[in-house]
């Protein structure tokens, strides 16, 4: 096996995740964009988006959510705040690459 081969098959191995909150992980390659909570509320378009996106929203707190992750299939409101989430984010994309 040559080196690049096996470079390539350790990328597929390894498959980062983002913890984001309430024991929740997602893959990082599935994060599309991650918003503050409360700067999404006050955009008309984001809150026509989550409207017609409702059936794939998934709540992971109870109290009031602090940032929203949009991934390839579902979008989580979770209890971490946005900046926390964009360093786990940055951390596993620097690993990644």
């Amino acid at each position: 096996m040559s080196k690049q081969e096996s470079f390539q098959t350790i990328n597929e191995v390894i498959n980062l995740y983002i913890h984001l909150g309430d024991n929740f992980v997602v893959p990082s390659k599935e994060v599309v964009m991650i918003l503050d909570r409360q700067s999404s509320q006050a955009s008309t378009i984001v809150s026509e988006f989550f409207n017609k996106q409702e059936s794939k929203i998934v709540q992971l707190t109870n109290g009031e959510a602090k940032s929203v992750i949009v991934t390839m299939d579902k979008i989580y409101f979770s209890p971490l705040s946005s900046n926390t989430l964009k360093k786990r984010a940055q951390v596993a994309f620097d690993i990644d690459n």
